[in-house]
């Protein structure tokens, strides 16, 4: 074990723990990686070790001694119960002025609680949202942190260094206090929920009202992205149309079930809107629609 050698720690080795883990160091950290079943971390060493400077511990104490102050990790586990375990593991073996992180998907009133239980042990929490997905955390995603200024510091460099950038700046910006960071990333999410049933919608009048085949759709979805609706999820929506099922020479999109899950950040979206008054009639339709698709196949 090195003592002291890492500028930042990962916690929660799963697909998108190791991506972050990965990107970090391809951008000149050290990074300390610690995960609750040691063989994901043997995985990461064995197959990607030798992308860039890694310092893997066994257990959270040897993870926490091998950060250099002030130490900071940022945990990428499941939402809930876990996360707080992470949490409780972590503040048990760090100092005054450490830097909790949290990357999940965690509900902004959970980080406000922790934020406020955290910094009462002279610890500082941040919230941060992380969007791309598994891809994005690897090669460059947007990233909200919150927090307190004195974490953004440590944590700033270090964000802007992983960060997608565009218009020549990378996506990454400090948020505000407590819970921010997550109530950006749960409305950021909530927006989603509401591009992605607008794509729906447009793909079945096309597809039941014009009788256009796929790959025909396809086209139309490559030709929006070139105007001013250009996005990530207008090209993947082409590309997926596009693929054929290898089994049964069928369009892709004939054979998935017609079934779509959710993790809660467009439902908690529309119910914090409920409490404020605040009209976001899309994105509740949306929520709505996941939540038929999921009862009626």
């Amino acid at each position: 074990m090195a003592e002291g050698t890492a500028n930042i720690g990962v916690v929660g080795l799963a697909a998108m723990g190791s991506n972050l883990a990965r990107n970090l160091a391809h951008h000149g950290n050290t990074v300390a990686l610690y995960n609750r079943h040691y063989e994901r971390t043997e995985k990461l060493m064995a197959e990607h070790g030798d992308e860039g400077s890694f310092v893997p511990s066994r257990t959270v104490e040897e993870f926490v001694a091998s950060l250099a102050r002030p130490r900071t990790a940022i945990i990428l586990v499941k939402a809930g119960a876990p996360t707080d375990a992470v949490i409780g593991e972590l503040a048990d073996a760090m100092e005054p002025g450490d830097i909790i992180v949290d990357g999940g998907n965690s509900y902004f009133k959970d980080t406000i609680r922790r934020e406020k239980e955290i910094r009462a042990r002279g610890l500082h929490y941040v919230g941060c949202g992380v969007s791309g997905g598994e891809e994005g955390a690897l090669n460059g995603p947007s990233l909200m942190p919150g927090g307190t200024d004195e974490s953004w510091r440590t944590l700033g460099p270090i964000l802007k260094s992983i960060a997608a950038v565009a218009e020549g700046e990378p996506c990454v910006t400090h948020i505000g206090k407590d819970g921010a960071g997550h109530f950006v990333k749960m409305v950021h999410n909530g927006i989603e929920y509401a591009d992605m049933q607008l794509i729906a919608e447009s793909y079945d009048l096309m597809r039941r009202g014009l009788g256009m085949e796929p790959g025909e759709i396809a086209d139309v979805f490559a030709q929006w992205n070139t105007t001013e609706l250009n996005s990530y999820l207008i090209e993947i929506t082409a590309e997926v149309l596009r693929q054929k099922d290898d089994k049964t020479g069928k369009p892709l999109v004939d054979v998935i079930v017609d079934h779509a899950g959710m993790k809660g950040t467009g439902t908690w979206t529309v119910q914090t809107a409920l409490s404020l008054a605040t009209p976001v009639t899309g994105i509740a339709e949306a929520v709505f629609a996941r939540g038929l698709s999921s009862r009626y196949r």
